[in-house]
């Protein structure tokens, strides 16, 4: 079972099976107290997380995993993201106030994505973590079988898939669409499912390029920022920050216009 849990800006996940439960990333740091309460109003405990899993250590996604594992829970790190583990640290030391505390390495599970099935099953949970660069080269998501969900992070959402084409952005979400996913879960937008779309090709239902790029005209119009956009249409912020570069730099420009200019036909 999938819990949603909305309490930073950043979506954090509770995944359960039948012999334990994994948490999919955290917020900043300082979010602690809000985490344990957004479990609370679910009628799920901190101390029943035996493992935290993080999509990638951007300060956003694991901000509080010190503290998460102080509360029982064991930071298991993919071996693709060896390296990576004190990535945010420089930035979130300078939020003293809200207490940050670096991850102790001694303390993480390495987990090699090769044996990961195997990893999932200690918790009774059918399913696999997959290596899905493009956000950052450390960026991993979770396949849960039994939902057919993906659990991706900060993966560039689906409906921009066609802006990517020859990236290995595009490459990543090849691989996870071939697993046929009814259901994907982002780090920053809200949930959606998948239909069967043009070509054969799995898509958001409702996804139209256009259409996002009107709503983001219009939102400009009414005053709204690029992280609020961005929140509000689920796109990421410096696709939001082109299409509004264009749109305010070229009076009049149509929606097409736009998408010329910033040569997203071909990317």
């Amino acid at each position: 079972m999938i819990y949603e849990l909305k309490y930073s800006n950043t979506n954090t996940y509770l995944v359960t099976g039948s012999k334990g439960s994994l948490l999919f990333d955290t917020g900043w740091a300082g979010t602690f107290p809000l985490l344990c309460k957004a479990l609370g109003e679910k009628g799920l405990k901190l101390q029943d997380v035996k493992y935290l899993l993080i999509s990638h250590f951007h300060p956003d996604h694991m901000g509080i995993a010190s503290q998460v594992a102080e509360a029982g829970a064991v930071i298991a790190a993919a071996d693709v993201q060896a390296g990576h583990l004190h990535d945010a640290d420089r930035v979130l030391l300078k939020e003293k106030n809200k207490g940050f505390v670096p991850i102790d390495d001694s303390a993480v599970r390495t987990v090699p994505v090769a044996e990961s099935r195997e990893f999932l099953g200690e918790l009774g949970i059918s399913g696999e973590i997959i290596h899905t660069p493009g956000h950052t080269d450390d960026s991993i998501s979770l396949w849960l079988d039994e939902e057919k969900a993906l659990l991706v992070g900060d993966l560039n959402p689906l409906y921009e898939l066609e802006l990517h084409k020859g990236t290995i952005i595009y490459d990543t979400w090849e691989r996870l669409l071939a697993l046929k996913p009814q259901r994907v879960y982002y780090g920053h937008a809200a949930p959606v499912t998948v239909s069967r779309g043009l070509l054969g090709r799995p898509k958001p239902a409702g996804s139209d390029i256009y259409a996002l790029v009107k709503r983001i005209t219009r939102l400009t119009d009414r005053g709204f920022t690029v992280p609020e956009i961005a929140g509000k249409t689920g796109s990421g912020e410096a696709f939001v920050a082109d299409v509004i570069r264009m749109y305010v730099t070229h009076p009049g420009v149509s929606v097409q216009g736009i998408l010329d200019r910033i040569e997203l036909r071909n990317k």
